[in-house]
């Protein structure tokens, strides 16, 4: 369909979604992007966050990713990371749980870089612990 978007989400292990969808938002090293038919090529780093999938009719489809790269063409969006996660899927003691551990993390961040990604990583993290199902 020529106003729809090839759309990969891909992980070291495994292609995790393959579809034709209408926008995919991107969580953006630089801030939320969102990825349309015809959009300009780009390539960008991912940040820890809620990537969406959104189809015409559709409540959008969130994906938790724990960072990455994204390629865009005109007609193709690629995203690569090690962690993909519905949104749906995470439950609340599983969530808190990678909170904790990142809370550690944290306190051992050697870079300021490592220290803004974990923060970035939590952030995101508490915002689905307050919405996740017991």
């Amino acid at each position: 369909m020529a106003d729809k978007i090839a759309f990969e989400l891909v992980s070291p292990e495994r292609l995790l979604v393959s579809e034709d969808v209408e926008m995919v938002v991107v969580p953006g090293a630089e801030g939320d992007f969102g990825v349309l038919i015809g959009h300009q090529p780009m390539i960008s780093t991912v940040r820890p966050g809620i990537l969406e999938i959104h189809n015409e009719g559709d409540e959008p489809r969130r994906i938790y990713v724990n960072g990455g790269f994204a390629e865009v063409t005109g007609d193709r969006c690629a995203v690569m990371t090690e962690e993909a996660t519905p949104v749906e899927d995470m439950k609340r003691a599983e969530v808190e749980a990678t909170i904790k551990t990142a809370e550690e993390d944290l306190t051992s961040a050697k870079t300021d870089h490592d220290t803004y990604i974990i923060q970035t990583r939590l952030a995101t993290l508490r915002q689905i612990a307050a919405s996740a199902s017991a």
